[in-house]
């Protein structure tokens, strides 16, 4: 008895000295609770698997490689015949017809000439100026001095009172080849082209080059140099003046890897992409060996003049021409379908909705027919042999149906067993919050990724966004 008291005098002092160090009231304990949720839901957030969405964009699988070609021509510099100062005629960078102005040889500079423009000579100076302005590359400068040049030669020309015309030939921005006619003095200081070309006023050491003949050497950018054959200065008999490029057809070397070489061994032609313009041209392929090393060499008849004055270009060879919706394969999943012909569909007249009709038995063993909505999750086509009609085969979810049920053709009464089934490829969807079954159709794929068709019925479009790791998701999952 006498311990019994001591123990319960003692436990309230218990208590007391607990409330006092702990603070035990209702709000402790709710904060503890509360504390104890948070880390348990942290240690559950941490330790489960978490699905990650990706918007499908629109492409190709991969991107085409680029390589900076090395452009050959059939070209001739051209020397002056006599010393004076120059005036030039024919603008750099277009056709000249053979006869054609090119410039003129004076024993003076030129004077000034006060003869008025008419409204469209200034018109298409100032449509010659802006295309310059447009397209002006700061890292190009020097195409500031050579514009100048072509200036003055179109104004030279405007401003003549000539008894014979100079034709040249541009280019617009889609590519297509504007021929000009412009007249010309008489003076018989005029150097003529002796054939038709495309006119540059500078030169590069390069115009003796040929497939046959080029080095690995010649493709090194960095001792590469252009001398700008445009003076102000008089000049002697003897120097260079002009090069002309005479002939459309030309040729780009690319080098090649060991690897690029093997990929591009069968071809015979090629879609080449110039990055300088963004335009595209066919071209024949085949591949040379100079100095031990691979290199592509691909032919053109046609399109040198928009590229006449660099010597290297930067290019895109277009080999991957299948583009559809990429998709990573990791979305990739499959699932069973039943099969059924598309003359069973039917459609419900009081909801509109789209189903079969379902053959049954009531209670007295009276056949019955019930409505079943049932979405498509895709089809295909078929074409009956003996008719040549072509007609689809619907792919439904397993779901609606169990095998062996029967379904009846609303209009002639025919039945149709199902049981046959399909297993396709597919995406979860989710752009509605919850996982849902898309059809794909690849066209081709690599290690990540896959691109698939934009045309499939009840299929992906583009910006959807889907399930990435689809192992972490079952169908109908709501997500978000």
């Amino acid at each position: 008895m006498p311990d019994n008291n001591v123990r319960s005098g003692r436990t309230p002092g218990i208590l007391a000295k607990l409330r006092k160090i702990f603070g035990l009231n209702i709000g402790t304990v709710m904060f503890g609770a509360i504390l104890i949720y948070m880390i348990f839901s942290v240690i559950l957030y941490l330790t489960a698997s978490h699905m990650e969405s990706y918007q499908v964009p629109s492409g190709p699988l991969s991107m085409n490689e680029t390589y900076t070609g090395l452009a050959l021509m059939t070209e001739n510099v051209v020397q002056a015949d006599a010393s004076g100062y120059v005036t030039y005629y024919a603008r750099e960078g277009t056709k000249i017809n053979a006869n054609g102005a090119v410039y003129s040889l004076n024993t003076s500079k030129a004077s000034d000439n006060s003869s008025s423009l008419s409204k469209e000579e200034l018109s298409d100076i100032r449509s010659n100026m802006q295309s310059f302005s447009k397209g002006f590359d700061p890292s190009k400068f020097n195409s500031t001095y050579s514009f100048k040049y072509q200036l003055n030669g179109s104004i030279l020309q405007y401003a003549s009172d000539g008894s014979s015309v100079s034709t040249v030939t541009t280019t617009n921005e889609d590519g297509e080849e504007i021929t000009t006619t412009t007249a010309v003095s008489s003076d018989p200081n005029i150097r003529r082209a002796e054939t038709d070309g495309i006119i540059l006023y500078s030169k590069d050491g390069y115009e003796a080059k040929t497939v046959d003949n080029v080095t690995s050497a010649d493709f090194d950018q960095n001792s590469y140099q252009e001398t700008d054959l445009k003076t102000e200065d008089q000049i002697k008999a003897g120097d260079d003046i002009y090069t002309i490029i005479s002939d459309e057809r030309w040729s780009l070397l690319i080098p090649l890897s060991e690897k690029q070489a093997a990929d591009l061994k069968d071809r015979t032609s090629i879609r080449v992409k110039f990055l300088k313009d963004n335009l595209t041209q066919m071209g024949d392929f085949s591949i040379k060996e100079i100095d031990g090393s691979k290199y592509g060499q691909i032919d053109f008849n046609k399109g040198l003049i928009r590229y006449a004055s660099d010597r290297f270009l930067e290019i895109e060879l277009v080999t991957n021409n299948v583009t559809g919706l990429k998709i990573p394969l990791s979305s990739v999943v499959t699932k069973e379908f039943y099969a059924i012909p598309s003359k069973f569909l039917t459609t419900d007249k009081e909801t509109q909705q789209s189903g079969f009709m379902l053959s049954g038995r009531n209670k007295k063993g009276n056949s019955t027919t019930t409505f079943v909505k049932a979405g498509i999750y895709g089809r295909d086509e078929v074409t009956d042999e003996k008719t040549q009609k072509t007609s689809y085969i619907y792919y439904i979810d397993k779901s609606k149906f169990k095998e062996g049920d029967a379904i009846v053709d609303p209009d002639d009464g025919e039945k149709f067993v199902i049981g046959d089934t399909e297993v396709l490829e597919g995406v979860y969807c989710i752009n509605q919050g919850y996982a849902v079954f898309r059809r794909i159709e690849i066209l081709d794929e690599n290690e990540e990724y896959a691109v698939v068709s934009k045309e499939t019925y009840n299929g992906l479009v583009r910006y959807d966004r889907i399930v990435k790791n689809a192992d972490k998701v079952s169908e109908q999952d709501i997500l978000y």
